[in-house]
């Protein structure tokens, strides 16, 4: 699976998949699936790279002292919305808001649809952002923070 980035709000982001053919729709249902269950440890503030004591601490997590008012003193990152996916031939796409969350959401993402194309769903391709031009958008319903144009 190749990964590309392109311009990105991160209000408004759209993520394109590529897939190496036409998908049915229980490959459908375990890609939508995938995105909700990412969308929810979002949504709850999941991906907030300012609180990874357990990563920080190596192999060894036997005994570690986990600092829970350190935990509590970071900012949250929250998404903020995410749209349905939506498919077209053998592309996919999704809108999302990814809110105050951080880089390491799109790092779980993609280490989470490398897994997915090797073992479900060839995946040729996800890009992160833009637009495409043969599949054009308008402002999504939720965004909080739509375009001019």
């Amino acid at each position: 699976m190749n990964v590309r980035f392109r311009e990105i709000d991160p209000f408004n982001c759209w993520l394109w998949l590529r897939f190496t053919e036409i998908l049915s729709q229980g490959e459908r249902n375990y890609v939508d699936g995938v995105f909700d269950s990412w969308y929810v440890i979002g949504r709850l503030g999941g991906f907030n790279s300012e609180n990874l004591q357990v990563h920080e601490e190596g192999a060894g997590l036997s005994w570690i002292n986990y600092n829970n008012e350190e935990a509590e003193s970071v900012m949250p990152a929250l998404m903020h919305n995410m749209g349905q996916l939506e498919y077209r031939q053998e592309w996919g796409r999704c809108w999302i808001d990814l809110g105050t969350s951080d880089g390491m959401s799109i790092d779980v993402l993609i280490n989470t649809l490398r897994q997915l194309d090797t073992d479900v769903v060839r995946i040729e391709e996800l890009i992160v952002g833009g637009v495409n031009e043969d599949w054009p958008v308008e402002n999504h319903p939720d965004s909080i923070f739509p375009t001019s144009g």
